[in-house]
């Protein structure tokens, strides 16, 4: 059998390792249009802020050892069009300009999204940059020790935006981001955990603006000097766009089913509208676990699920891809949170109509444990049914990494638990680690108060 697998990051190196464990007798060909393969941009924080100091390292496979497994790398190769009918693609070699076509018996597409970039005037100055791949991480990383820039403009308070906001802040430059929602975080986060965060930014030189609308680039010689809002003029010797993405599927006009947004549509196999064609990652929908609903969460812990249920499925075996919850965990100067499922300000968006919350705060561990011992103060807030006690979702915040906590909450809510189940579950106590009553314990109780009243 023969496999092509497109794309290189989260998805496609999960479906090459997924194919080879499920055949590994199965001719793969992997392709990837640039010169690297395998880059971690959700590792990118780590590079630019010196954690991780060379930006290759920033991956988990390299062409050499994946041609060590028999799998046959072709980087700087594009599949540019597909030929469903007879089971073929064409490829262009972006090296030497030749093309060929190539036939598959399994084709798996993990082509993922780009980022969305404003079409307002100037939006072609240098200067503006994005925060996906490799490339932009080397030229982010130039300009972090750029004498002559001394103002960087973020567009995007999500994951992204943060990171870039707090890394260029920790390199001394002045960081203004925005977002055209009034809260940082405002997708992951509720209120009482944002508004720490802004504070939290405040204090590290960072300012936010929310409710911004940007209206126009502004230049000099050629290159970005500036930004224009309707909440003012910013000056900008660098911009770093990171409001949201756009899959990436033109490959896919008129050779499988899009829907209004250009994401491919695939069933819980993975398989597209066309036969032994399979998709995952950023181009696709999930199962969102909460509802039961099709939601478009871009994480690489989804995307990396897809790719094994891609090639299980491509292989001959089937698996049916699990319903995930968007959890997902972040740092932010001395703050370390992480939330999943649905959030109290999502969920009319979640189309969850009878949701209710309890927020607990407490210390980490018991408090004869001091502050300078390693104990913290953290804030969890649990959200549920308020008819039958179901756990929709969880968030957590803390000066010290609790935040695993919020797997127990993913798993909770996939197992379609109760806030009756988590309020006496069995986890162990020891207090250099933990209270008597788990964090979520105590939430749980409380919710069940709450429901009996």
């Amino acid at each position: 059998m023969k496999v092509i697998v497109v794309g290189s990051s989260h998805g496609g190196y999960e479906a090459v390792r997924g194919m080879l464990l499920e055949n590994p007798d199965a001719e793969i060909q992997w392709y990837e249009r640039g010169d690297f393969i395998s880059f971690l941009s959700c590792g990118m924080e780590l590079y630019l802020e010196g954690v991780v100091k060379d930006v290759n390292k920033v991956s988990y496979e390299t062409p050499e050892n994946a041609e060590k497994d028999g799998v046959h790398v072709f980087v700087k190769q594009e599949v540019a069009s597909i030929d469903a009918a007879n089971h073929q693609v064409h490829v262009k070699n972006l090296a030497d300009g030749s093309e060929r076509d190539e036939g598959y018996d399994k084709l798996i597409l993990a082509i993922g999204a780009v980022p969305r970039r404003l079409d307002i005037p100037g939006k072609d100055l240098e200067n503006i940059y994005a925060m996906r791949g490799r490339d932009w991480a080397i030229k982010l990383k130039q300009k972090m020790v750029d004498p002559d820039l001394k103002h960087v403009f973020v567009i995007g308070s999500g994951y992204i935006g943060i990171e870039a906001a707090e890394s260029f802040a920790k390199a001394g430059k002045e960081v203004t981001i925005i977002d055209h929602n009034s809260r940082l975080l405002g997708n992951y986060l509720d209120p009482e955990f944002t508004e720490i965060l802004t504070h939290e930014f405040d204090d590290h030189g960072v300012k936010f603006v929310g409710d911004v609308d940007v209206q126009e680039f502004v230049g000099k010689d050629g290159k970005v000097s500036g930004v224009k809002t309707n909440k003012g003029n910013f000056d900008a010797e660098l911009v770093v766009e990171t409001a949201g993405v756009v899959a990436n599927t033109k490959l896919l006009d008129g050779v499988a089913d899009l829907d209004d947004h250009g994401l491919i549509k695939v069933d819980e196999h993975q398989q597209t509208s066309q036969a032994d064609i399979y998709a995952a990652g950023d181009s696709t929908m999930v199962p969102f676990a909460p509802t039961g609903d099709l939601s478009y969460i871009a994480l690489a812990s989804n995307a990396r699920r897809q790719g094994r249920v891609a090639a299980a499925n491509a292989a001959g075996r089937e698996l049916k891809m699990t319903p995930v919850s968007g959890s997902s965990a972040l740092s932010v100067f001395s703050y370390h949170f992480a939330s999943t499922g649905v959030k109290e300000d999502t969920q009319a968006k979640c189309g969850v109509k009878n949701a209710k919350s309890v927020l607990i705060e407490d210390f980490a561990v018991p408090p004869f444990v001091s502050e300078a011992a390693g104990n913290a103060k953290v804030q969890f807030k649990l959200t549920f049914d308020a008819d039958d006690g179901r756990i929709l979702g969880g968030q957590i915040m803390s000066k010290r990494d609790v935040t695993a906590n919020i797997n127990t909450i993913s798993f909770a809510i996939q197992q379609h638990a109760t806030v009756y189940d988590l309020a006496y579950a069995d986890f162990f106590f020891q207090p250099g680690f933990d209270r008597p009553w788990n964090i979520m314990n105590e939430a749980a109780q409380a919710a069940v108060r709450k429901l009996n009243k």
